[in-house]
């Protein structure tokens, strides 16, 4: 698999979640440490299932731990501050994205039964491609969380534009 994409993606967000103003979501969404322990619980899920299809298992990939507000807070716990979770994630991205570069074309094509909710909204509940499941972190799940950090900087300096979505998933 190429990873150019989602490498990309995580330097976009890493960059606007080390930039200063983040303050609170204004709709009580997710606030800078919630997003990014949020995608350390999900660089992890998907990074397990793609070694577990390598392995020869039958993984599934269902996103509700990566949501949970108690995972989360357990989370930021073991962290010293949003510092060492960007560090983490920039981190566990690159391990991520090194275990589906080399991804041969039969693990990528295998059929991964994945589950996805955003906040209290089904997302997808069937069948998907594990590369299907790594090209949609590059393609939806990171450059939407970068907007959801853009609109906490938005929230903590009103002068600025509003660039964000808030909310989970």
């Amino acid at each position: 698999m190429d990873t150019t994409a989602l490498r990309d993606a995580y330097d976009r967000l890493l960059d606007v979640a080390a930039g200063p103003g983040l303050g609170e979501a204004a709709d009580g969404g997710w606030n800078a440490d919630q997003i990014l322990a949020h995608l350390l619980s999900v660089d992890a899920s998907v990074a397990a299932v793609a070694l577990g299809v390598v392995a020869g298992a039958r993984p599934v990939f269902d996103n509700r731990v990566c949501l949970d507000t108690w995972n989360l807070g357990r989370i930021i716990a073991e962290h010293a501050g949003r510092e060492e979770l960007i560090d983490r994630v920039r981190s566990q991205a690159g391990l991520l994205c090194d275990i589906a570069d080399r991804l041969d074309a039969g693990a990528a094509s295998v059929l991964v039964p994945a589950f996805l909710m955003s906040g209290d909204t089904l997302v997808l509940d069937q069948p998907v491609p594990l590369a299907g499941l790594i090209e949609g972190l590059a393609e939806n799940h990171v450059p939407g969380h970068t907007r959801q950090l853009l609109g906490l900087q938005t929230t903590a300096d009103p002068s600025r534009a509003s660039n964000g979505a808030a909310g989970t998933g």
